[in-house]
């Protein structure tokens, strides 16, 4: 992609943050046509190069916040290493350090809130209720990561209602409602919490 084509979707003075931070490595940036179920995501690919695909719908500040959240993944990994976790320490810290570095790129009002969510940055927008309020995006269309709730909590996936009965780093155990059946679920899976009022009528 061409730099001409990405700045038409970035907020002023981005680009300059951008360039120091993809340095050298090979990255695939894909503008996505609008998604309902996520804002952006990151993927190594076999080939050792890098995928990061963005909404192409979203404003452009919180084009280049996604951007950012989505770079963060790289960056951690090729420091780290593989195995840390994809939302652990490492990527938080990674995340963190760029949000307060590029934070001029925000406008004033928007400045302390993404200040206050660099102080623990979470795996998901939605965890951030200013965010979202700023932002104006409505809460029921994003999905969340399972590693963003805890045991009790009641989902939806593929259309079928778990309940979280026990939690490990990458697998989380789960009771569908309807059935009893137990799965183990990876935590990054998609899902989109419902009350938990649900499983008690």
């Amino acid at each position: 992609m061409s730099i001409k084509v990405l700045e038409q979707f970035l907020p002023e003075n981005a680009l300059p943050y951008l360039k120091i931070w993809f340095g050298s490595y090979p990255c695939h940036l894909k503008i996505t046509k609008n998604r309902n179920s996520k804002l952006g995501d990151y993927r190594k690919l076999p080939d050792k190069s890098h995928q990061i695909t963005v909404n192409g719908t979203l404003e452009p500040q919180l084009f280049f916040f996604v951007l950012t959240h989505e770079l963060a993944h790289l960056i951690a990994f090729e420091k780290y290493g593989r195995r840390i976790s994809p939302h652990g320490a490492e990527w938080k810290q990674t995340f963190r350090e760029m949000l307060l570095e590029s934070l001029t790129v925000y406008a004033e009002d928007l400045r302390p809130i993404i200040q206050k969510f660099s102080k623990s940055p979470k795996a998901n927008f939605m965890a951030s209720p200013e965010l979202v309020k700023y932002f104006h995006v409505p809460e029921e269309d994003e999905l969340l990561y399972l590693e963003s709730l805890i045991v009790g909590d009641v989902f939806v996936l593929k259309n079928k209602v778990f309940v979280i009965e026990e939690t490990t780093k990458k697998r989380y155990l789960c009771r569908n409602l309807k059935s009893g059946l137990k799965y183990k679920v990876n935590t990054l899976a998609q899902v989109r919490k419902i009350d938990d009022q649900y499983e008690k009528q």
